[in-house]
């Protein structure tokens, strides 16, 4: 069976736990470490005279080059419980039926020759790496949790993981990129449906941004202050690494020294970027100021478009009368607009400090869809709690936030438009029918691949898993 929509969610985030512990099985069927087409697959541990055979656990498929153990299933069920999944109504069969599919993904992607560079993997399990050390508090606690003799063997596991993992995705991404929906396609969708699907309650929103200015003196203290930890390292030998320890304030990195491993195509702030890749190995930039802060960055190591570096930054503070002065400001800027003396969107166009959206009136953009609709059912739960009780036209109370730099910011929000729940209306929810109608083809595309590649590829299902009602002829007889 598929569950494309709960299961699939598992893979996407990524499932180290069953990826690490999958990789403590010791798998082999003859003597050599490969698997041949015609190999009869049993569950047994073989000795023979000078020479140990491993022991086989229970392989549940095989998927062209793939091997799927009976221990990744159950391992699955883990993870889904440790994301807080409910695993009630899921059975071996649907997560088994999942891993194949992700399994013959990633074999055809080879065989497409679809190339993921190592710097590019080695970039996200740095990443990964990080993430887990910070949750359990040290590298030790992770070798432990996951039974691992060092990080280089955790790092290896991980690394087979992610790349099967991004080869899949890259698969189902050349499947349906260049898949489109016309209009006509999109009328006939909607004719078509056999019941209209309802719409939530929608809302248009707007809102004005003020925040505290930073005065320049402390600007200056930080920069000073990196400019202080610059000459200590360059004069005296100190150890980057160790200031990043003890002052830099990204609670991302700071533990592990602030170390980054970043490649020209990685999202990362472009002055960062910029300053990164302009760096020769070993030598340690001037003060620089992007959104969140000031840095400076020590190059350790160039791998072609890839730097291994570190970094430190500093977050220049706020004043309280800086503060008091953005309170202030809003506060006036609301009492005009509830009094008619100001338009709200023009007042967003002269003094929100919201770059995204101060030049359209401070509309906000609907990132998942779009649009400018947000569903409440389906909205940020804090942004709803800002926005539940408002109707149309109605601007809030002044609310207080934090940047992402955990600086105070405030702001007022206007519900421009409401529109009630409703039945589909091909005119009013063109933008939502198109993607559906255009994820209904794409879903097609995929089923008609995925049969296909299924009828070509050696694909072999053991023990119980071979009466499983799959969608698709996994079982070939």
């Amino acid at each position: 069976m598929n569950l494309k929509s709960t299961i699939k969610s598992v893979l996407a985030a990524g499932c180290i736990l069953m990826s690490t512990y999958a990789g403590a099985q010791e798998v082999i069927v003859t003597d050599s470490t490969s698997i041949q087409p015609d190999a009869e697959l049993k569950k047994e541990t073989v000795t023979k005279q000078g020479s140990q055979r491993m022991k086989v656990d229970g392989i549940a498929a095989v998927i062209g080059e793939y091997i799927i153990l009976d221990s990744d299933v159950d391992l699955m069920y883990k993870d889904m419980q440790s994301q807080g999944m409910t695993t009630a109504d899921v059975t071996d069969c649907q997560l088994a039926g999942s891993l194949m599919e992700d399994k013959l993904y990633a074999h055809h992607a080879i065989q497409d020759s679809i190339i993921i560079p190592d710097s590019q993997i080695n970039g996200i399990v740095d990443q990964q790496i990080q993430g887990l050390s910070q949750q359990a508090g040290s590298m030790e606690k992770v070798l432990e949790f996951y039974k691992k003799e060092s990080e280089a063997e955790l790092r290896d596991e991980i690394f087979q993981l992610t790349k099967q993992r991004q080869l899949a995705q890259r698969m189902r991404q050349k499947i349906i990129e260049e898949i489109e929906v016309t209009p006509e396609e999109v009328r006939q969708y909607y004719v078509g449906m056999e019941e209209k699907p309802m719409f939530g309650t929608e809302v248009e929103l707007s809102q004005i941004v003020i925040e505290p200015e930073i005065p320049e003196s402390e600007k200056q203290k930080v920069i000073d202050r990196l400019n202080e930890f610059k000459a200590d390292i360059e004069e005296n030998g100190a150890s980057f690494a160790t200031k990043a320890v003890l002052y830099s304030q990204d609670p991302g990195n700071a533990s592990d020294g602030g170390r980054i491993t970043l490649s020209r195509k990685d999202a990362f702030v472009k002055e960062f970027k910029d300053v990164a890749f302009s760096l020769q190995e070993g030598e340690i930039s001037d003060p620089f100021e992007t959104e969140f802060g000031y840095h400076i960055i020590q190059v350790d190591k160039i791998r072609g478009q890839t730097v291994e570096l570190r970094h430190i930054i500093l977050i220049p503070d706020v004043t309280n009368a800086s503060v008091e002065e953005a309170k202030k400001e809003i506060d006036t800027i609301r009492s005009k607009i509830v009094s008619g003396k100001l338009d709200f969107a023009e007042a967003a166009k002269a003094a929100s400090d919201e770059e995204e959206t101060k030049n359209d009136g401070g509309k906000l953009i609907n990132p998942r869809t779009g649009d400018t609709r947000f569903e409440l059912t389906k909205i940020d739960p804090e942004l709803f709690k800002q926005v539940e009780s408002l109707e149309e036209g109605e601007v809030s109370l002044v609310q207080t936030q934090k940047d992402r730099t955990g600086r105070p910011q405030f702001k007022i929000m206007k519900v421009t438009k409401k529109i009630e729940e409703h039945e589909a209306d091909y005119a009013t929810d063109y933008l939502k029918i198109k993607e559906l109608a255009l994820r209904d083809k794409q879903l097609e595309a995929i089923d008609e691949w995925q049969k296909e590649k299924i009828n070509d590829t050696y694909i072999k299902v053991n023990g119980k898993y071979r009466e499983c009602d799959f969608n698709g002829d996994w079982v070939k007889n």
